[in-house]
């Protein structure tokens, strides 16, 4: 057999089979998790396991090896990624309980009025999703989506699409979220530029899948919130996903002003002594970490390396001390700031982590499958395989999400399988475009939500529409931001 190098300076990794038996090890491993996640509804976290396995033992790799391989990828994945999973956990459960969350949206919301309000609720989803695991987001924004709708008098989905497109955009392009993170720690891409790279690109993806998609979306579904409903959810309208963590007041919100709806007063989160951090510290805050990540891309551009200030900003801005200075900083902003004593403030902290423990799981197996991919060489054939053909490796990485995802419903278990068979291929890659092929597998996750995906099911239940309305609204604004994004992806593409 022949010896073939995954990437520059690794070490040679001999095939443990000929091609086409790790070919056929690759493909039945995940059609196996696909079988297990959709047929046999086995959480992720064992599909990738049990799929990992499989593709050992068809690669000829032994069990021994296999083993080793798999709890090596788990290792270095919980090490590089599970750790930022949890700071970013900590940092958007201290910003929901201490009602700054609500502070973002009030203030913007209250600014805007009913023709802006579209691209209000886009800022808003945005600015929430920054910091935020979408499936929390996507609880904390929903009644305020809702309540916005019925005080404004704008259809449903003039208003929550955008909020929608904002919050999936992030969560897809963008880090500190898991998938892109996930993606890059896998690709070995620099955040920096990533990073960049995800907002340029995450920003016109927002605008066209968000305000101006929510103009047709509300012609082809012209709905209005769900009155009852929202009476049933005003006292949790940003704090969802933290009831019991303080105190509610009856207070009137920026949301209540924004048009001619029915007036009145409505429960906001206040935290526990009423109190709430101010828009700009809040906003200061929130932006910490992104701030603290994009001075180290330009340091490492401009400066040289050596100096003070390229030392200093180097260290402060690596993902792990960026999140671990923002969370810090957030105790005192966002909990004392609210008014949280020290049991507070340690409160919130701890119950953040048990929501995140499923996710931590699946991205952990995750790393070991990818691990376990690259150590049979099943990688770097496929790598061989993409770079003799004439096909884009960013088109492809696209593809691939763009499968999983459809297949299995989950973003994530898209994002980390995805990654993980096409990390050899950025070996051969630039600089920007190991950036850009994280962006396109991310906005392959995106793509197409439907009925195996709990987010459809959420979105349906809350906005009060049928299956087939939902599949024109949600499910299409999913798709057309999975689109775009690739668009732009291989627009940028051309230029850098």
């Amino acid at each position: 057999m022949n010896t073939v190098l995954l990437a520059a300076g690794s070490d040679p990794v001999t095939p443990s089979a000929g091609t086409g038996q790790l070919v056929l090890a690759a493909l039945l491993g995940i059609a196996v998790i696909v079988l297990l996640i959709t047929r046999f509804k086995v959480h992720p976290f064992l599909s990738l396991t049990i799929g990992a396995l499989v593709v050992g033992a068809i690669a000829a790799m032994p069990l021994a090896d296999t083993l080793t391989s798999f709890t090596t990828g788990v290792g270095s994945t919980v090490a590089g990624v599970g750790l930022l999973i949890a700071l970013g956990a900590m940092f958007g459960r201290l910003l929901a309980d201490s009602g700054g969350a609500d502070q973002l949206v009030d203030t913007i919301v209250g600014r805007a009025g009913v023709r802006t309000l579209p691209w209000a609720m886009a800022l808003v989803g945005a600015l929430i999703g920054l910091p935020m695991f979408f499936e929390i987001g996507l609880v904390l924004l929903m009644p305020v989506i809702l309540l916005v709708s019925i005080r404004s008098g704008l259809s449903l989905m003039r208003v929550g699409i955008p909020a929608l497109a904002g919050l999936s955009a992030m969560h897809g392009l963008v880090p500190p979220h898991p998938g892109p993170l996930i993606a890059i720690a896998a690709v070995k891409a620099n955040l920096g530029i990533t990073l960049g790279l995800g907002v340029l690109i995450a920003i016109p993806t927002i605008l066209i899948a968000g305000p101006l998609f929510s103009k047709f979306a509300a012609r082809w579904v012209d709905v209005q919130a769900p009155a009852t409903f929202v009476a049933e959810r005003d006292a949790e309208l940003v704090g969802v996903g933290a009831a019991g963590s303080g105190r509610l007041t009856e207070s009137t919100t920026g949301a209540t002003t924004t048009g001619g709806g029915s007036g009145g007063t409505s429960g906001a989160w206040t935290g526990t002594t009423g109190r709430r951090p101010s828009f700009g510290v809040t906003l200061a805050t929130v932006l910490l970490p992104v701030v603290l990540m994009m001075a180290k891309a330009l340091v490492d551009i401009f400066s040289t390396k050596g100096d003070v200030l390229y030392t200093v900003l180097d260290f402060i801005g690596t993902p792990l001390v960026a999140l671990l200075i923002a969370v810090i900083v957030a105790m005192f902003t966002f909990g004392r700031g609210s008014g949280m004593d020290l049991r507070g403030v340690a409160g919130s902290l701890e119950n953040s982590l048990p929501p995140i423990a499923g996710i931590l799981l699946i991205v952990a197996a995750g790393g070991g499958f990818k691990q376990t991919l690259i150590d049979t060489g099943i990688g770097q054939v496929i790598s061989n395989g993409v770079k003799g053909s004439s096909i884009s490796v960013l088109l492809l990485a696209w593809l691939v999400a763009v499968l999983i995802r459809v297949a299995t419903g989950s973003a994530t278990v898209a994002t980390v399988t995805a990654s993980g068979v096409l990390a050899p291929l950025a070996a051969g890659l630039s600089t920007s475009h190991v950036s850009l092929l994280v962006l396109a597998i991310g906005s392959g996750s995106l793509f197409f939500s439907h009925v195996n995906d709990a987010g459809f099911w959420l979105v349906k239940e809350y906005f009060g529409v049928s299956v087939v309305q939902n599949l024109k609204t949600w499910s299409a604004m999913e798709t057309l931001l999975s689109v775009t994004g690739l668009v732009l992806v291989l627009g940028v593409g051309l230029v850098v």
